[in-house]
């Protein structure tokens, strides 16, 4: 070794040879140090390391109608997944340790119905988030929605508000409400499909037939305005709500365009989905959505009736082409607001019109608080005095205004 060492020493020699090549014969040798052992020697020059290996995509990332499984008691679930990657078919068979569920179940559409996928998963013992236990039940609404009753029978309406529902199991129990419109929801649906806007006792007789087609159950709850909804979500210990306002003009508020911002998470917020995400052993994914309805809010003030002969504080207007009112017909103008409308758009109406000899018939361009005045003066003109039939216009509008209000009141801040 030692001769081969002093051979190598020549830079001719070792220029000539690959880098890297026979590293160990190329150090020079020194007084002090001793002869290599045979083994020294022999060692070949350390491998390289290794590169590391990509990240490994999910095994499981398919869709339930490209999958088939078999499952055993002692086995337990074996899967043969079939899809199409960039143009190319990939098969694989493959024992899961566990599923994440990020799909519908089952829907009525034909072809969309692998409750069986879930059946045989849980059979064969696989892990999954959420439980197939709970996919399972969320593959019927109104299971889940009876689950939420049981929520609102226990916190109460002012803790956990709900929306009315009526369920019923086929077409044969189907009555129209006392309430219309109404919102009809046949069978197991979502994004929006199988909902019908019902505002008529004779249109609900017609969805009745159509349910009797389609041989499944049906719900029906009152139709609300929605001014926005609010979906609240939480996966594991973090929680986000967001605001939704549709933008499509569509009356089913969750489908189409829409506008979502993030907002403040709230105690009350929190309590729902928790609430919710107690259902069926525990969710560690859950969302609730919160329909906020618009709220009609009347206020209808009364200024002054001067019911005697004299001079009027207010001057009221005078319609084209007719007659002086007399004295006994003016009044003070109403007003009335809404909460659909700005304050700037509040109305306010013209004088009644009087039943003497030389008041005439108001044109046609009057809007609609002077038409259903109007309408009313109309009514009474025949039996009462001028003073009577304005007292009794004045009564039966804030009847009708009263009536309304509750109405609305009465769907506020309801759960979808």
């Amino acid at each position: 070794m030692n001769y081969l060492r002093r051979r190598l020493s020549d830079s001719s020699f070792v220029a000539n040879l690959p880098n890297g090549y026979m590293m160990d014969l190329q150090r020079p040798s020194s007084s002090s140090s001793s002869p290599a052992s045979p083994a020294t020697e022999r060692r070949p020059p350390p491998a390289p390391a290794p590169a590391p290996a990509p990240a490994l995509a999910p095994v499981l990332l398919a869709e339930f109608s490209e999958i088939n499984l078999v499952s055993d008691v002692t086995a337990g679930c074996a899967v043969d997944m079939q899809v199409n990657r960039g143009g190319t078919k990939v098969v694989r068979s493959f024992r899961p340790d566990f599923v994440l569920v990020r799909q519908h179940a089952y829907s009525m559409t034909p072809g969309e119905d692998f409750r069986s996928l879930v059946i045989g998963l849980n059979y064969g013992s696989v892990p999954s988030v959420n439980s197939l236990f709970s996919i399972y039940s969320f593959c019927s609404k109104p299971w889940v929605f009876s689950h939420m009753i049981k929520l609102y029978q226990t916190l109460g309406p002012e803790k956990f508000p709900l929306n009315e529902q009526t369920f019923f199991p086929n077409h044969t129990q189907m009555l129209p409400t006392a309430s219309l419109p109404v919102v009809v929801k046949m069978g197991h649906a979502y994004s929006g499909m199988g909902k019908i806007k019902v505002e008529t006792a004779s249109d609900f007789q017609d969805i009745t037939s159509v349910v009797a087609i389609a041989k499944t159950y049906a719900t029906a709850e009152p139709f609300v305005h929605s001014k926005y909804d609010i979906r609240i979500q939480k996966i594991g210990s973090n929680y986000k709500a967001y605001m939704r306002t549709s933008i499509s003009g569509n009356w089913k508020a969750n489908t189409g365009s829409a506008m979502l911002e993030q907002i403040a998470m709230t105690d009350r917020y929190r309590l729902w989905v928790d609430s919710c995400a107690e259902m069926f052993g525990g969710l560690d994914i859950c969302a609730v959505n919160v329909c906020v309805c618009v709220c009609v809010c009347v206020c209808h003030q009364l200024l002054s009736v001067d019911t005697q002969p004299g001079p009027q504080t207010t001057q009221p207007r005078r319609a084209p082409g007719s007659g002086s009112p007399s004295q006994s017909g003016q009044a003070s103008p109403q007003r009335a607001r809404s909460a659909t409308t700005s304050p700037s758009q509040a109305f306010q109406p013209g004088p009644i019109p009087s039943s003497g000899a030389g008041s005439q018939k108001q044109p046609a361009q009057l809007n609609k608080s002077q038409s259903l005045t109007n309408t009313f003066s109309e009514t009474l003109r025949g039996n009462l005095t001028d003073d009577e039939a304005k007292a009794e216009t004045i009564r039966s509008l804030l009847s009708l205004f009263s009536s309304i209000t509750v109405s609305v009141l009465q769907n506020m801040s309801i759960l979808s």
